[in-house]
């Protein structure tokens, strides 16, 4: 007997449609402009990626006669608009949402049981894992790859001793250097927050709506805001922070995405910055450090929340799939 989807795989086929429909966008319009031969393959690799998922997902859904989402269409990218991102920028984007993605499937993964499910999942991330290392090896051979701090090898083990080894929030006394596991954190964020602040500026100059164009300044002054922590955290260390390559944003200042995409393509970036501070706060063994992470986390809620209020106001925020609200259904039943 065929097992019905759960709850859990039911919300996890949505959400990748959504997010596919979405790239399916992006990378369409990247391709179009790409110069470079290599990266020119890794944006039709991707592409490729996301437009057969959103296949296979349509397949499904069609046989569990499970509603199909709306999700995005080409009505929502202009193919004939002026190029916006430059190679760099798309290899390095790419990356980042392979990266992203990795992460992602993995727990999607973990939610499913059905067998044609977990064979979904199983390939969604193997794919995904393949294009971060092509994108890895292009950015490396192209001096993109921007390399986390260097510290001594060690050269013996050790035990902490003393319970100052997790303090850090006294002004007055001196806090212990930074570990491995925090730099590599502190590094990851400034990595993902410039990555928002060119996304932020691109989508920013290409909308024709006040509310989105400020919306997105908004989100590059936090994008900026949040660096400058982690950047002064690394210095008051002693240690460089790292710098990005040239990835530049075109001047145009053309519609190419609907506002819809591109504010949920924000809401997504909130979703896993928030993520990524969650896990940041729980591996940070000094407690200045976890108690950035969730003031910072919540200034991110607070901007995703009015995104979502924009989003809403404009009949574009699509309604994941609900169990039924019984005690609705009860009243309505007295009601006839």
């Amino acid at each position: 007997m065929k097992q019905p989807l759960m709850a859990s795989e039911i919300g996890i086929l949505w959400t990748s449609f959504q997010n596919d429909s979405m790239s399916c966008c992006i990378l369409s319009h990247m391709l179009k402009y790409a110069d470079d031969q290599e990266i020119k393959k890794i944006i039709e690799s991707a592409l490729e990626i996301a437009c057969v998922h959103i296949e296979k997902l349509t397949h499904l859904f069609e046989k569990e006669k499970y509603a199909k989402p709306t999700g995005f269409t080409k009505k929502d990218v202009n193919l004939n608009a002026p190029r916006l991102f430059s190679d760099a920028f798309c290899v390095t984007y790419i990356n980042h949402m392979a990266k992203a993605g990795m992460v992602g499937y993995s727990g999607m993964l973990a939610m499913s049981a059905r067998e044609d499910i977990v064979d979904f999942y199983s390939k969604a991330l193997l794919e995904t894992r393949n294009l971060y290392e092509t994108t890895l090896k292009v950015m490396i051979k192209n001096g993109l790859y921007v390399r986390a701090p260097y510290i001594p090898l060690p050269s013996e083990t050790d035990y902490v001793d003393s319970s100052k080894y997790l303090s850090g929030l006294n002004p007055f006394s001196k806090k212990r250097p930074l570990n491995a596991i925090e730099i590599s954190h502190l590094f990851l964020n400034i990595q993902t927050n410039s990555i928002g602040v060119k996304l932020c500026l691109a989508f920013g100059q290409t909308s024709p709506r006040t509310e989105v164009q400020e919306y997105m300044l908004r989100g590059k002054q936090i994008s900026e805001k949040q660096m400058a922590v982690f950047i002064r955290t690394l210095l008051e260390n002693n240690i460089s922070a790292p710098t990005s390559p040239d990835e530049c944003v075109t001047e145009t200042t053309t519609q190419i995405f609907s506002d819809q995409l591109v504010m949920f393509h924000m809401a997504l970036l909130s979703a896993a910055g928030t993520g990524n501070y969650a896990t940041a706060a729980a591996a940070s063994q000094r407690s200045d450090l976890a108690i950035n992470y969730e003031r910072l986390s919540f200034e991110i809620a607070r901007y995703a929340k009015q995104g979502a209020d924009i989003m809403i106001k404009n009949n574009w925020l699509e309604q994941p799939p609900g169990t039924i609200d019984r005690e609705k259904l009860v009243r309505n039943k007295g009601e006839a």
